[in-house]
């Protein structure tokens, strides 16, 4: 097992990632559930598979659950969704000293830290994240939103969680898709920052996707370790270096606007398209070797994922594809920065890009490549 510190000023947590954590959590978790009764907001689909586990876990220590189920997908993290919610939260008697236990993906994670950080001004919250995406990125850093008909993630708050366990056990009863989806985010962390690890997932991708168990515990950990250190540096994003962590969603999140994000385009597998059009953007540009930029791209492809966005068959244009960016969160003075490339682990946030050329660039890539 691994423990990785978060170090932010008077918020420090730590993120525990190994197998069968869940059976441990009420354990682990003890020093924050402070109340006989310990409130969990979980996926439903996330309870059916672990709950058993975490409500014995709990019951270990002494401990009863109070539960609420959130339905499969992003169209829980909604104004509604959130209502619903922080009425069962009150309805519970949360204190701003309790700590809610949010188990599942991205969507769990988001809309339950969110809640918990609007909840009487602020209460506390444990992630247990279950998807692979959720272990490597969204449950760590502090990130909170809801969705609104203008975009994905629009209404949130930075709202650090108290603890976070990673159980890598739990990742084995998720559908190939989703386990493929959450190996983009671990090979962004190579392809902004660490070369050598773009290399170890290229290597080791088959063992990741297989569920071995050594070689999941090392993209998550390593993913973690990088993403808290991004995190200590610029928590809330004002100094340009967590904007790193973005690398390929700004084009992955127009994708995702087109297709009404829906099951047709997964989170992680827009975050893969989107880093490879930001890797032949980049290449486009000047930055970066074509070379380099097709290693992305190869790399993207050998491990299940689309590389292309022509084999969306979408119905739009690139300007259409760059209206979405317009409600990109980076937005700032009516430019928007893009994260682009000078090398494999070497991103930069560029400020000059005319989104004219990125539709254009779009119409091109839109063709099959």
């Amino acid at each position: 097992m691994a423990v990785i510190p978060v170090s932010l000023a008077g918020r420090s947590y730590d993120v525990h990632v190994g197998a069968h954590l869940l059976d441990a959590a009420g354990m682990i978790a003890a020093p924050l559930l402070r109340k006989p009764i310990v409130p969990i907001v979980a996926d439903r689909n996330a309870w059916e598979h672990h709950g058993d586990r975490l409500a014995k876990a709990l019951a270990d220590t002494g401990k009863h659950h109070a539960l609420y189920l959130v339905e499969p997908g992003e169209a829980s993290k909604s104004w509604e969704g959130l209502q619903d919610l922080t009425d069962w939260m009150l309805a519970q008697g949360i204190e701003r000293g309790d700590h809610v236990i949010a188990m599942g993906g991205g969507v769990v994670g988001d809309l339950t830290g969110f809640a918990c950080s609007i909840l009487k001004r602020g209460c506390g919250f444990v992630q247990v994240p279950t998807t692979l995406l959720a272990q490597v990125d969204s449950s760590v850093g502090g990130k909170t939103a809801i969705n609104t008909s203008t975009g994905k993630n629009l209404i949130g708050a930075f709202h650090q969680p108290g603890l976070v366990l990673a159980d890598i056990a739990a990742l084995k009863t998720l559908p190939e898709r989703e386990m493929k989806a959450g190996f983009a985010e671990v090979i962004k962390y190579g392809i902004l920052g660490d070369a050598d690890f773009f290399d170890w997932c290229v290597a080791h991708a088959d063992s990741v996707l297989q569920h071995d168990p050594k070689a999941v515990e090392e993209a998550v950990a390593r993913s973690v370790e990088a993403k808290a250190q991004i995190v200590a540096e610029d928590e809330r994003e004002t100094t340009g270096t967590r904007a790193l962590l973005n690398l390929g969603h700004t084009f992955g999140h127009a994708l995702e606007a087109e297709t009404g994000f829906s099951d047709r385009l997964l989170h992680g597998e827009g975050v893969a398209l989107g880093m490879v059009l930001a890797a032949r953007y980049s290449a486009r540009r000047g930055h970066l070797a074509l070379q380099e930029s097709e290693r992305i791209g190869q790399a993207i492809a050998q491990a299940g994922m689309r590389s292309e966005i022509a084999s969306l068959g979408l119905d739009a244009d690139g300007a259409r594809l760059v209206s979405h960016m317009l409600h990109d969160k980076k937005m700032d003075a009516g430019t928007l920065p893009f994260l682009l490339l000078r090398s494999i682990g070497a991103a930069f946030l560029a400020k000059d890009v005319d989104l004219q050329d990125v539709a254009a660039f779009l119409d091109e890539q839109l063709v099959a490549h």
